[in-house]
This record gives C-alpha cells, structure tokens and sequence, in this order.
C-alpha cells in the first residue's frame, strides 16, 4: 500500500491522460460515426462505397497497427501535437466504424414507412435522416455505443506501447521503481480502469431501462 500512495501523483496523471485520450477519442469517433453512419445509408454510391471501404479497413486492422503507423509516419509527414495527438487521432479512426455500425443498426431499426412518409412531404435525404429518422434512433443505439466506449477505455491501453504516458505505462513506471509491491499497484491501476468503465456501464443499464419503459 506504500507504493500506491507513493506512486499516486505518478498513476493519477496517467489517468487523466487516459481520460483525455477517451474524451478525444470518444467525441472524435461519435462525430465521424455519425456522419459514416449516414454515409452507408445514404442514397449516393460513392458515399455508400466509401464508408463501407472505410469500416471494413479499420474496423478489421488491429489497434496495435494502427497506432504504429501513426506514431512512424505522423512525424514524418509533419504531423504536430506530439504522439499523444497521434494516438487520439489513431484511437477515433479505430473506434469510428464501430460507432458507425451502432447507429446504422438504430437507423435501420426505424420503421421504413416513416421515411418515406417524411420524403412524401417534400423532405430530403438529410431532412428526413436529421430531423426524423436520427431522433429515433438515438435511443436505441445509446447502449451499444456506450460499450463502444467502455472498449475504448481499456483500448487507451495500447496508446501506451507508443510514448504516450497513460495509466498502463504509467503502471509500469511505477513497477519499475517499487518492483516490491506489483500487485497493490496492479490492483490501484485497475480500480482507476473500473471507475470509469463501470460509471460507463450504469449509464447503460439506466438508459436500457428507459428506452424499454418507453416502448
């Protein structure tokens, strides 16, 4: 228990750098998620062709790959901010097409009679998606998206391997120094890792709750 204390100041700001890699990442991802989404069911091929390239390569590429394409090439190609940038940017690419798929299952959850009642008005692809169809889905897909996060969150993990100080580097610094008590700092770095993942978890069982209240 000394070494916890001891080591805190080191393990909590690995924590946080964890928290921003997930809150980059996490807003990162929903953003492009939802515009991927909308993307794989929009009407236009070339939109439809590109989204679904763009699922399948990152969503079957490993995350250890693709941090470690950004963190060789992205100094190379100029790329500022530093390799804890680099791993956000990594991180939101990975985690987008599994955002995309979450909504794509909401949207296409929604009765398709609804649409097409919409675009009998006279309303647009994107009207009828933003004000009609989106809103819908929402509730739905905000379980699965939030166990989206929860695997983001253990995912800031590999971030590590890449010069970025998150919690398991910072873990393994602090093993390093007291090598003595690896399980109780072993222990303290997973109750940081629970303290969000199962915030993120109660966050998904109320709203479950909800939605089926709602039905």
């Amino acid at each position: 228990m000394d070494a916890v204390i001891e080591q805190f100041p080191r393990l909590f700001d690995g924590f946080t750098k964890t928290l921003a890699l997930l809150g980059i990442a996490g807003v990162g991802s929903l953003v492009f998620g939802t515009v991927i989404a909308g993307f794989r069911v929009s009407p236009i091929g070339p939109l439809r062709t590109f989204a679904a390239v763009f699922t399948e390569l990152f969503r079957n590429i490993p995350l250890t790959l693709v941090l470690f394409g950004f963190a060789t090439l992205g100094p190379y190609l100029g790329a500022r901010g530093g390799y804890f940038m680099l791993a956000a940017i990594g991180l939101t690419l990975y985690t987008t097409p599994f955002i995309a798929e979450a909504i794509r299952s909401g949207i296409n959850g929604i009765p398709v009679g609804q649409a097409e009642a919409a675009r009998s008005i006279g309303l647009g692809f994107g009207q009828v998606l933003g004000h009609v169809i989106l809103p819908q889905a929402v509730r739905m897909v905000i379980p699965p998206i939030i166990n989206v996060l929860i695997a983001l969150t253990k995912n800031t993990s590999v971030a590590g391997g890449f010069f970025v100080v998150e919690l398991f580097a910072a873990s393994r610094g602090a093993i390093n120094d007291r090598g003595d008590e690896v399980i109780a700092i072993l222990v303290a770095v997973a109750a940081f890792y629970l303290a969000v993942t199962v915030t993120l978890g109660i966050i998904a069982s109320q709203v479950e709750k909800r939605v089926a209240v709602a039905r």
